[in-house]
């Protein structure tokens, strides 16, 4: 397993600072959920844990090392990433999307090795992708589509997996495919996920630890009924909400119902901010 945290992080596009000072270690073997509302910086921290965006200032650390101080194909072995909305050329077919995977643990420009192929088929196993391997990308539904791209994250066999927002877009049965895809590689293979959620309610019922950020800065942190409060609500979405159990696992879902109070919010927002120093 790998450990994986950032230190006095801080990330910014040009002149505008996007997230300051965060300080996040990411739970081993879990579902962690960061959630927060348009614009809070959510995928902007995603992409800088996974490498492909540098900090201003602070680090991103894997066992203890700065990611950014190692080779690509180094951090390719220990993490990857299925960013949001990703593309691929045209007539691609499953397994040679799965294949691209593989690159980090290739020499050179060899053929695939067994190890390969048995990693690719594994993944495709896996995904219930197996019936399409030799599908092009673009014949396939949305769910498929975004099952083959998560089997070629599998394929690239690393202990963390990054996802940004995967479930945009799709329908809501395809929603539940992706995400009990990523209930099952949890639960069964110990993967550690980190995925960007637009849905809190996804959030409270796929994942065991959840952030809630707001202006590039974490405001509560925990499991889902830690977090999923009617303050933290206000604080970061700037809504009233009703909270009830889930029925099957008991973790709050959100009924939204009208917009914060402007004063109310305010209020609240510096509750929390003193809440969150304190962390």
């Amino acid at each position: 397993m790998n450990t994986l945290e950032t230190k006095a992080l801080d990330i910014a596009y040009a002149d505008r600072l996007i997230v300051e000072g965060m300080n996040l270690s990411v739970p081993e073997g879990k579902i962690t959920a960061l959630v927060g509302a348009n614009g809070s910086g959510k995928s902007t921290l995603l992409k800088t844990m996974a490498r492909i965006l540098k900090p201003q200032r602070g680090g991103v650390y894997l066992d203890g090392k700065s990611i950014h101080s190692q080779s690509t194909v180094e951090v390719a072995r220990q993490l990857a990433i299925l960013p949001q909305n990703p593309t691929a050329p045209e007539g691609l077919t499953v397994s040679e999307l799965v294949s691209f995977g593989r690159f980090p643990h290739q020499k050179g420009f060899g053929s695939m090795s067994r190890k390969d192929k048995e990693a690719i088929q594994q993944a495709l196993q896996v995904t219930g992708m197996m019936e399409f391997a030799s599908r092009p990308l673009d014949e396939l539904s949305g769910g498929q589509r975004q099952r083959a791209w998560i089997a070629m994250a599998i394929a690239q066999e690393t202990d963390i997996l990054f996802l940004d927002e995967p479930t945009t877009y799709l329908d809501m049965a395809h929603q539940l495919e992706v995400l009990k895809l990523l209930q099952k590689l949890n639960e069964e293979e110990s993967r550690t996920v980190v995925m960007v959620v637009h849905d809190l309610n996804h959030a409270t019922r796929y994942a065991q630890h959840v952030v809630a950020i707001r202006s590039g800065k974490v405001v509560a942190e925990g499991t889902p009924t830690e977090v999923v409060t009617q303050d933290v609500l206000r604080a970061v979405f700037g809504i009233e909400a009703d909270l009830v159990a889930d029925p099957r696992t008991g973790v709050p879902l959100c009924l939204p119902y009208e917009l914060a109070h402007k004063e109310a919010s305010a209020i609240q927002e510096k509750e929390m901010e003193k809440w969150a120093a304190a962390l």
